[in-house]
């Protein structure tokens, strides 16, 4: 019976040397997976910022080519609305063709030097 009670001790002393062993390698696991997903969280994270200001640069960058196409045409669009306006205003004869001048790129009518 010591026999058996000396063996059961044996075991349970290996059992429980192997359950601290098992606790301990589980902490440490869990330590390192812990450490593991901080880090790719932060280079996600970081991958996240770096994206969205890429995305913000080139939504600045579209808007103001857009902005710019916008200002053009709508000089163009006025360059001609002139234009139309002096043809509209010489044949309809209250000026003469010649007298219309483009100066700093406005339309002026010639003063008459009599008034």
């Amino acid at each position: 019976m010591d026999a058996l009670k000396k063996g059961f001790s044996m075991a349970k002393e290996g059992v429980v040397a192997a359950a601290e062993k098992t606790k301990a390698g589980v902490e440490e696991a869990a330590a390192k997976t812990k450490e593991g997903v901080m880090y790719v969280g932060t280079k996600t994270k970081e991958g996240v910022v770096t994206s969205v200001n890429t995305v913000a640069q080139k939504t600045t960058d579209q808007a103001n080519l857009v902005g710019e196409t916008a200002v053009a045409g709508a000089n163009q669009v006025s360059e001609k609305t002139v234009e139309g306006l002096e043809s509209v205003v010489a044949s309809a004869g209250l000026v003469k063709p010649g007298e219309l001048t483009k100066q700093g790129g406005a339309v002026q009518q010639p003063t008459d030097e009599g008034q």
